[in-house]
C-alpha cells in the first residue's frame, strides 16, 4: 500500500523526470509565464505543452490562472521539505545544464 506522502513524492519525481517538464519548470523559476511564452521557448506544440503543465499541476509543482484566453503558470509554493529540496535542485540544474540555460536566455530570463 502506498501512503499519501509516498504517492506525492513519486508524482513529484515523475514530473521532474521528463526533459520537457524539467525545461518548463526551469523557465518558471524567474516568475509567471504565459503558456504562449513556454511554447515559443521550447518549440513544442501548445497541446503538448499544456499536457506537460497539467502533469506538473497535478504533482503540485505549478499553479495556474486564466486571464481571458490565456493561461499563466508559475511555480507553486513549496509546502514540504521534499518540494523545497526539489526546487533547490532545479536551481542547480538550471545553472549547470546548457539546454536549460539556453531556454532561459531565449525566454528573456538573462542569466541562468
Amino acid at each position: 500500500m502506498v501512503s499519501r506522502s509516498n504517492g506525492a513524492a513519486a508524482g513529484m519525481f515523475a514530473a521532474f523526470s521528463d526533459p520537457n517538464r524539467l525545461r518548463l519548470l526551469a523557465l518558471l523559476r524567474k516568475g509567471e509565464r504565459c503558456v504562449c511564452e513556454l511554447v515559443a521557448a521550447l518549440g513544442i506544440p501548445q497541446p503538448r505543452t499544456s499536457r506537460h503543465m497539467a502533469r506538473l499541476k497535478k504533482a503540485g509543482l505549478v499553479q495556474s490562472r486564466r486571464r481571458g484566453y490565456w493561461t499563466y503558470y508559475s511555480l507553486a509554493p513549496a509546502r514540504t521539505r521534499l518540494h523545497r529540496s526539489l526546487l533547490t535542485c532545479l536551481q542547480a540544474c538550471a545553472q549547470e545544464d546548457a539546454v536549460l540555460c539556453a531556454d532561459a536566455r531565449r525566454c528573456g530570463g538573462g542569466r541562468c
